[in-house]
């Protein structure tokens, strides 16, 4: 290691220190001379090595505990570290850090060991693995660096539900589809990994239906599954749009963790209406001059007889019938319009596109003939349009026939309607016929007692008014007060009263005779006179005349 020069006694070193192997050396010297004997001295030189940061510090991993549980408490000890440095003094001081800060940490436990611990809470599913660093500087000058990689990989838990994309989900299915159909596709998304991101889904049990809705109750399953492993929404029968229009339920989705966890989406399935309803014709209007019988309606186009009356010489415009028809499906598919079939051309009837009514395209006349028959087509707006026929015989009658026929088609109407008994067309018409023909009988006679009741009142108000009116003569009696104002008042004589009539004409109440109130003068004379001349008029009473310009009441 060293040398010394032999004239000069310089010491010099000759190999390379190292502090950290020998820190001081003891050279022994000798010094002699060159005489005879020659003689010589002897001495020892110490040399001491000084310390230089010529180390880098070292770390250690002893221990390790990986994967580490994402639901893993904070300070958990992840692994045990040991650092040093070779260095002496400030040299060897080594400082500790992890990069990243979080979520761990180191915690010194002694000299020269520390422990990686848990800082935070874990969430696999954001960082599933960390690689962290240990970084270890020492206190010289300049200082050292040195680091040790950590993997820490995170091991799931099941702590995440599965999701669906949507919380609700609108389907539209057509009815009368196949059943087995594919109706959609739901996917629920569960990030944790393995069995506890495995997902299976399922129709929630529910009840479909009811009192309200008018559909017998029925548990969804029964129209619907969901393939468990990928979510294919299947229909398992055709759907009837007139017996269901949205069906709505729940579809959950179950992983396999321990515990299993779930998500719920709601499906609403609405019921996309087809033209498969052909148009159900109903009775005739009541308000119509007559009904024939009921229609019964069936699957597919429906035919029926209807008839009805209208009296000649009917002006154009007059609405002779109604026909009625109904549609179970909707929309477009249920919008109906009416056209005369037949007979086609000038008829003498027409009938509204969409209101259905009969009615005469001009007046009726005696070239038409006791009955016309019309057939008219109702025809919906779906595609391809669905259609029934009606067959309207329209029996051309007197005025009066037709008003007797009319009550009595009413009449009958109303009590086959309220009986509730639906009729065939055939069946129907014998039973308003024979209805309506005892119905007439008893009009006839009705019609007849009132006419008769109606002459005699009339004969009897003519005999009293024009007859002609005789005096009234009355006895003895009290003075009746006729008449009062501010000249005076006049009352009836005791004996006799005077009602004076015209007679051309109603008796006058603006003009009026009064007797005195004197006894008549003695003798044959006035007595004779009284009788054959009739009443006579004192010369006072002949002088008094008063129009009746105030109030005044007549008593006879």
């Amino acid at each position: 290691m060293f040398t010394i020069d032999e004239n000069h006694g310089e010491i010099r070193l000759q190999g390379k220190l190292d502090y950290e192997e020998m820190n001081s050396y003891e050279i022994t010297i000798e010094a002699r001379d060159k005489g005879t004997p020659p003689l010589s001295g002897h001495c020892k030189v110490v040399v001491e090595v000084l310390d230089v940061n010529d180390n880098a510090p070292e770390v250690w991993v002893t221990s390790l505990s990986v994967p580490v549980p994402e639901d893993a408490a904070a300070g958990t000890v992840v692994a045990l570290l040991s650092v040093s440095d070779r260095d002496s003094g400030a040299n060897g001081r080594v400082r500790c850090a992890v990069w990243p800060a979080s979520p761990f940490g180191l915690v010194a436990t002694f000299a020269g060991s520390y422990s990686l611990v848990l800082r935070e809470a874990l969430d696999r599913e954001r960082v599933s693995e960390y690689e962290v660093e240990v970084r270890a500087e020492d206190g010289g000058s300049p200082p050292l660096r040195a680091s040790r990689g950590v993997r820490v990989p995170v091991s799931d838990v099941n702590d995440n539900a599965p999701s669906f994309a949507q919380a609700v989900y609108t389907v539209l299915a057509r009815e009368n589809n196949a059943a087995g159909a594919e109706l959609a596709r739901l996917w629920a998304r569960d990030p944790d990994e393995a069995g506890n991101g495995r997902v299976s889904y399922s129709v929630a049990e529910g009840v479909v239906g009811g009192a309200s809705s008018g559909v017998a109750r029925r548990p969804a399953s029964s129209y619907v599954s969901v393939d468990a492993e990928s979510g294919r929404l299947w229909a398992l029968q055709p759907l009837d749009y007139e017996e269901l229009q949205v069906l709505q339920f729940e579809v959950r989705a179950v992983d396999a963790g321990e515990p299993p966890l779930c998500g719920n989406a709601t499906v609403q399935l609405f019921v996309v209406d087809e033209n498969d309803n052909a148009p159900a014709l109903l009775p005739l209007a009541g308000g119509g001059p007559g009904v024939g019988a009921a229609v019964s309606a069936a699957s597919g186009p429906v035919s029926g007889a209807l008839w009805a009356w209208a009296a000649w010489g009917a002006p154009a415009g007059q609405v002779v019938a109604k026909i009625r028809a109904v549609d179970a499906d909707s929309g477009y598919n249920a919008w109906l319009r009416y056209e005369l079939w037949e007979p086609r051309g000038k008829g003498p009837f027409r009938v509204g596109l969409y209101s259905g009514e009969v009615s005469t395209a001009r007046a009726l006349e005696e070239a038409d003939g006791p009955r016309q028959r019309l057939v008219i087509v109702v025809r919906d707006h779906g595609e391809p349009a669905r259609s029934a026929t009606a067959t309207l015989s329209v029996s051309l009658v007197e005025g009066a026939e037709a008003a007797l026929a009319a009550a009595g088609s009413s009449s009958s109407s109303s009590s086959s309607s309220s009986s509730g008994a639906g009729l065939r067309p055939a069946e129907g018409g014998a039973s308003a016929a024979s209805a309506a023909s005892a119905t007439n009988v008893w009009l006839v006679v009705a019609i007849c007692a009132v006419s008769s009741l109606f002459l005699l009142a009339v004969v009897l108000y003519g005999a009293s008014r024009w007859a002609p009116r005789a005096a009234v003569l009355s006895g003895p009696g009290p003075a009746t007060l006729v008449c009062a104002s501010e000249v005076g008042s006049w009352s009836y004589s005791q004996r006799q009263s005077r009602s004076l009539c015209v007679a051309d004409g109603a008796g006058k109440s603006d003009l009026m005779v009064f007797s005195p109130n004197f006894p008549p003068p003695p003798g044959p004379a006035a007595e004779n006179g009284s009788a054959g001349k009739g009443p006579s008029l004192s010369p006072f009473a002949s002088g008094v005349q008063m129009r009746a310009h105030v109030a005044c009441r007549r008593v006879s």
